[in-house]
């Protein structure tokens, strides 16, 4: 069985246990409480010394990073529905999979994490920086989803596992996007029920 460090809260812990979920991967859950500081604790900078969630532990194999976790679900259990094996389309998930990482995310990170959980020691200027940032990569995630139910097609994949938990992270500081492509795909994916037993809730923080 699987065991999965995570916390409710991390949109990068969503995603994998969104996938779990979808899939009916069994798996062992295992909170990691930020809140408390536990993720700078001894005992788990030996299971992550990065100081992050999620890390996935499966027998002797070790996984730290989201997207990396979700490759290898998908890869070590034949998950091709949501991991295609095309090529020209594992590109495309691919490429969104990057997007989300290093351009989509540090500005959810800068806005969120400011916003909503610094309190009155939020970075204001990273909530500029953030929020300027929006205003160019929406209306790419917008246009990239025009004619099309999911990111790559009419089919979920991890990539929209991975943007979904990012884009709805958005709404703990009440900066939910409002592009309409975006705003219908967030429906479709709030009806698979890894997705929405996901969503975000300050209360479990």
């Amino acid at each position: 069985m699987y065991v999965l460090y995570n916390h409710p809260i991390s949109q990068h812990s969503r995603r994998v246990m969104a996938l779990l979920v979808e899939a009916g991967l069994a798996y062992e859950n295992r909170h990691v409480a930020l809140d408390q500081g536990e993720h700078m604790a001894p005992a788990y900078l030996a299971v992550n010394p990065n100081h992050q969630v999620p890390t996935l532990i499966d027998g002797d194999v070790k996984i730290h990073e989201s997207n990396a976790i979700l490759r290898y679900l998908c890869n070590a259990n034949g998950l091709e529905d949501w991991y295609p094996s095309d090529p020209a389309t594992r590109a495309q998930v691919d490429q969104w999979l990057d997007w989300t990482q290093c351009r989509f995310s540090p500005a959810v990170v800068d806005i969120v994490f400011n916003t909503v959980f610094a309190g009155e020691n939020g970075d204001k200027e990273a909530i500029k920086r953030g929020h300027a940032r929006m205003m160019e990569l929406l209306p790419i995630l917008d246009a990239g989803l025009s004619g099309r139910k999911f990111l790559t097609g009419d089919k979920p994949t991890i990539a929209d596992l991975a943007l979904g938990t990012n884009v709805t992270h958005l709404a703990l500081a009440n900066a939910a996007p409002g592009g309409p492509n975006i705003v219908a795909w967030v429906e479709r994916l709030a009806t698979l029920k890894g997705f929405a037993a996901t969503m975000p809730q300050l209360k479990a923080a």
